[in-house]
């Protein structure tokens, strides 16, 4: 496994790609109203990254239709825009990546649609503030494995469990590198594996499940849902080790 070491002009250039991911996630946090449907929200965000001199990354990527990852209700990751318009009690996900002169970045969001249920609110809670305690936990030499473990816990400690079979990952002149970081332990021993260096650069991205870790992908091939058919949520930030520590580039 090679993982790439950045030079600090090299992070400088990934943290303007995951600036325009911030500002693309926090206009569709605003704009996420009663009765806007999920294809206008998807052009919004399209045209935001191109006016800040960017590409939309996930258009075109392994054959993905829109810039926007739009993950309504049940499912989790990866959901296509529709003509759906959001209606109250809707639980969305904005999953963005951009290009910006060679270099990549991306980012995810879950955004409850006016008035939700306690429950939903404590399954958006969950992935976001899993997502900050890993990143609080990061410290040089830190194996990705106990980072994984990490996200593990701080998940089942909150009553949910990890989306299985899809991870984190690293990012720099493509959209999705080494190491895989998944959001549980792969195996048994956290101290196997890579160690967390200053340089390197990578995203971390919890996917939350109900009851069942279990993936179904719906038959547009693209949409991702758990087995037990309940809501999900997903946060995302690109982060670059810097003095032994994380630092979040992708900031909304």
């Amino acid at each position: 496994m090679s993982i790439a070491l950045r030079k600090h002009q090299d992070i400088e250039k990934l943290r303007a790609a995951n600036k325009i991911v911030g500002g693309a996630l926090e206009l569709l946090r605003k704009k996420t109203k009663v009765g806007t449907s999920l294809k206008d929200l998807d052009a919004m965000a399209e045209e935001y990254i191109l006016s800040h001199g960017a590409k939309a990354s996930f258009k075109g990527l392994y054959g993905f239709p829109n810039a926007v990852c739009c993950s309504l209700n049940q499912v989790i990751i990866h959901g296509i825009p529709t003509d759906y318009k959001l209606q109250e009690g809707d639980v969305i996900g904005y999953d963005i990546g951009t290009e910006l002169d060679g270099w990549f970045g991306d980012g995810a969001i879950t955004v409850g649609v006016g008035e939700i249920t306690q429950e939903d609110e404590k399954l958006i809670a969950c992935a976001k503030e899993t997502l900050y305690e890993a990143i609080d936990s990061i410290k040089e030499g830190m194996r990705f494995k106990e980072l994984s473990l990490v996200l593990e816990n701080s998940i089942r400690s909150r009553g949910f469990v990890p989306l299985h079979d899809f991870c984190g990952h690293g990012i720099g002149k493509k959209p999705h590198e080494e190491p895989e970081i998944p959001n549980y332990l792969d195996g048994k021993n956290p101290k196997a594996g890579p160690k967390i260096k200053n340089g390197m650069v990578f995203c971390l991205e919890p996917m939350i499940c109900q009851k069942d870790s279990t993936k179904v992908i719906l038959e547009n091939e693209w949409d991702v849902v758990s087995a037990d058919g309940l809501r999900g949520s997903h946060y995302e930030h690109t982060v670059a080790i810097i003095n032994g520590k994380a630092e979040i580039l992708s900031k909304i």
